[in-house]
């Protein structure tokens, strides 16, 4: 699992694109290594863009937990973060990896 801030520290959607982006990009790193990368924003925001609702809240974090759930290790990236601390929280729970620095995830 991929895991960073998404909207903690962005001012407007501009800066949210571009945490995504460096979300995205960190997980094209771990499929170069063989894993299989999972990002809960991207799990979660098509749902929520379908609700066309006020029901981010409500999908974005138990989403992103229930996947975290399902993985054995995780990135975390980026800057300050509650739903990426959480999700690495679970991980760690579970006895799963937690990488800080894409050098350190081995290959697969």
């Amino acid at each position: 699992m991929i895991a960073g801030p998404y909207r903690s520290g962005a001012k407007d959607n501009a800066a949210r694109v571009a945490n995504l982006a460096a979300l995205n990009r960190a997980a094209l790193e771990v499929w170069l290594l063989g894993h299989i990368p999972v990002i809960g924003v991207n799990m979660a925001l098509p749902m929520i863009d379908a609700a066309n609702d006020d029901c981010y809240d409500d999908v974005m974090t138990p989403v992103s937990l229930a996947l975290a759930e399902r993985c054995d290790a995780i990135l975390r990236i980026g800057g300050p973060s509650r739903g990426a601390d959480k999700e690495v929280d679970v991980i760690r729970a579970k006895g799963g990896q937690v990488f800080t620095d894409i050098a350190d995830v081995p290959k697969a």
